[in-house]
């Protein structure tokens, strides 16, 4: 049974070890769909989570008729929606996952696609020109030898004779997605870390098996009526918000990846940013988004003061790591409130997030997340835990960041809570 809590005071004497683990959370009861896995996404949110959380919220009575994710990341919740036959309103501050979210949830004909494909393939084909591999961007240097630079130059330039909208968006998603596997990237790493040793991939051949797996995803999509709508914007500085009957979301984790720098290689490609750098400005949880941060620590509810103070008692710990978790946390009060803005009347709100340390401090976000829910209004918050299935056999990360069963390397956390607002 979840933990409820009705009462800031209620928040604050909560103690976390006591949260349950709750089944229901744990596993789907139907496939996954093969579209999820069109574009490789780091901590990709579980897409049985989101089905889950609207039969819930339909069986609360709630009547959802439009769903959100405020950090809608490559889209998961939007597409899950979409197989439920409900509207979806989503936003994220990157552009390349609002690019991946719109290509994965858009209607396409079949034979406009199969179209696009074979002018795309002729293009390529015949394409002669020399690009000029000393004139690029120098990441894209670092990152692509010559032979590389010049078959993904020709593929970027077919696609870009495809017209202006959604068929454009979904080939340049598949091109996103062959970018690491093309490039000296480590695979699977979660670092930007080059692989001096790797078998680098064979660009159009990559391509065309993404074509082909892009069309037995559609395949097996069901119809839908739904409206879906992805904005390339902060939520936290949003002003003009739709109304929501139902959000689920998993906000970026502190301490975690930096997402601009996980996704440079689309970035630079795709024309996002000349500097991947600046893709980092807003970003919630950026240690970069923090350099010049100044907060106060009245700023900070209860929860977050408390965990602050226990970093500032950590010798280990830089001042600067401090400032970017002071900012993390301010920024979650603001998303908290947005959520609290966005749904109607009796409409819920659900996070799943994870509590971590950091050289020796505990740092629980889930608690903070509670208290901020309660400050914002939210009548009712339920807090509950679920296994993080497929990361039980290999709970450490090695120095590349890469999953490890080595037990002297770094534990990351095997278990996240489920976190239900009701408004």
């Amino acid at each position: 049974m979840p933990t409820i809590i009705h009462s800031l005071e209620e928040a604050l004497r909560y103690d976390i070890s006591q949260v349950q683990i709750e089944d229901y959370w744990n596993l789907g009861d139907e496939p996954e769909l093969k579209m999820h896995s069109i574009h490789a996404y780091p901590a990709k949110f579980p897409a049985f989570i989101a089905s889950k959380a609207i039969h819930l919220a339909i069986k609360d009575d709630i009547q959802v008729k439009t769903v959100s994710d405020i950090f809608c990341g490559c889209g998961t919740v939007a597409l899950e929606a979409k197989r439920n036959n409900v509207d979806f309103w989503g936003c994220d501050i990157n552009p390349v996952a609002t690019l991946i979210t719109k290509a994965k949830t858009f209607a396409y004909d079949s034979k406009k696609l199969e179209k696009f494909y074979r002018s795309v393939q002729d293009n390529y084909a015949n394409d002669v020109k020399v690009y000029k591999y000393d004139e690029a961007n120098n990441r894209i240097k670092y990152w692509f030898n010559y032979g590389q630079f010049q078959d993904l130059s020709k593929l970027k330039n077919a696609i870009l004779t495809i017209p202006q909208g959604k068929y454009r968006i979904c080939f340049e998603c598949l091109f996103s997605s062959i970018l690491k596997s093309t490039s000296r990237w480590l695979t699977k790493s979660i670092k930007p870390q080059v692989d001096p040793n790797k078998q680098i991939a064979n660009v159009w051949d990559l391509f065309e098996r993404q074509y082909k797996k892009l069309i037995k995803a559609l395949d097996e999509l069901p119809t839908s009526t739904s409206k879906i709508e992805i904005v390339t914007c902060s939520i936290l500085t949003k002003r003009s918000l739709p109304k929501i009957d139902l959000i689920i979301t998993s906000p970026p984790y502190v301490t975690s990846y930096e997402y601009a720098d996980l996704h440079q290689l689309s970035s630079l490609w795709l024309g996002f940013a000349e500097d991947y750098k600046a893709l980092r400005e807003g970003t919630v949880g950026s240690a970069y988004n923090s350099e010049s941060f100044r907060y106060d620590m009245l700023e900070l509810n209860r929860t977050a003061q408390d965990i602050i103070s226990a970093l500032k008692e950590n010798d280990k710990i830089a001042k600067a790591k401090i400032r970017s978790i002071a900012r993390y946390y301010i920024d979650m009060q603001k998303a908290s409130d947005q959520c609290y803005r966005m749904l109607n009347d009796g409409g819920m709100a659900l996070f799943v997030i994870g509590d971590t340390e950091y050289k020796g401090t505990q740092i629980h976000n889930s608690k903070q997340l509670v208290e901020s829910l309660i400050i914002s209004g939210f009548q009712e918050v339920s807090v509950s835990k679920r296994k993080i299935i497929n990361k039980i056999l290999s709970p450490y990360r090695d120095e590349n960041g890469k999953f490890t069963n080595n037990k002297n390397d770094r534990e990351i956390y095997h278990e996240e809570f489920v976190i239900i607002g009701r408004k």
